[in-house]
């Protein structure tokens, strides 16, 4: 299956009595995928897995595979161990799984590391690389090594900007190896240097203005995409002004699309002005942003 477009890496809303909102959910992954997003990433860390019971994890997981299945979307899933792995629907495009984070292994290991998940996994990955998190730089050299494992089929890329390993890596991609920034905010330079798409939480608002960035990109018209980039970046600063994804939940029940912007431990949730802020943001953008 080809990766390429949008996806979304859609928060698990809770109710007001710390329950799973999952009519809310669903109606979430509705509105991306009407909004222009290739697919959706299940149980992502916008996702708060690990604050999530293995009950809700999986009723999550079947809700957006339903979902996708229906919508004939493609659906990417968190994973980042063997059993975790194990749990991933045979119908999913991908499975998203981290770097190893803390740890620093060394890129020798990294490469051991994922070619063992790759090779027991039931699905391709997409290696998450986030060197500002995980603390484990990797080099184009070994972007390249990993995209010759079997069973890679892609990068989440969020090296914290446009750095010298991503221009290596975009000067002489590997060929069916697809390359999704994660970088909210430089997505569009990042597309503009050849990426086939995006993982996005800020797509959650102004999802078809994302959407429409990387068609724009991706077909060559840069006027039209350097345009939405700028217009797209400041929203997602905002949206990131404090952890992910509490600003973002903190718009979306400000305009009511979830029933709390509760977030769990050890997030906390964020505070009235970030989602003040966040919210001009976007109705800047939107009124911004050019006609299709």
């Amino acid at each position: 299956m080809t990766l390429g477009g949008l996806y979304v890496p859609l928060i698990t809303p809770f109710a007001p009595d710390g329950s799973l909102a999952q009519a809310s959910l669903e109606r979430l992954a509705h509105d991306v995928l009407d909004g222009g997003a290739a697919g959706i990433v299940a149980l992502g860390t916008t996702a708060e897995p690990a604050s999530l019971s293995p009950a809700e994890r999986a009723a999550v997981l079947d809700l957006l595979a339903g979902v996708c299945r229906d919508r004939s979307a493609q659906l990417i899933v968190g994973a980042n161990d063997a059993a975790a792995l194990a749990s991933v629907p045979v119908s999913a495009a991908a499975a998203l799984t981290l770097v190893p984070p803390f740890v620093r292994p060394g890129e020798q290991g990294v490469l051991a590391h994922l070619s063992a998940l790759a090779a027991a996994s039931p699905v391709p990955l997409v290696i998450y690389h986030v060197p500002y998190r995980t603390a484990q730089p990797l080099s184009a050299d070994t972007l390249r090594s990993l995209a010759a494992v079997p069973g890679v089929a892609g990068i989440k890329l969020a090296a914290g900007g446009i750095d010298a390993d991503t221009i290596a890596l975009m000067a002489d991609p590997p060929a069916g190896f697809a390359v999704l920034g994660g970088d909210d905010a430089f997505i569009s330079p990042l597309l503009a240097l050849g990426a086939h798409g995006g993982i996005l939480a800020s797509a959650h608002v102004a999802t078809a203005g994302f959407a429409a960035l990387i068609a724009a990109w991706h077909a060559g018209d840069a006027a039209r995409a350097r345009t939405l980039g700028h217009r797209l970046a400041p929203l997602s600063a905002a949206l990131f002004a404090e952890p992910n994804p509490t600003v973002t939940k903190g718009l979306l029940h400000a305009t009511g699309r979830i029933p709390t912007p509760a977030v769990r431990l050890p997030l906390l949730a964020a505070a009235e002005q970030s989602v003040t802020a966040a919210q001009a943001s976007v109705t800047a953008a939107l009124r911004a942003l050019p006609p299709a």
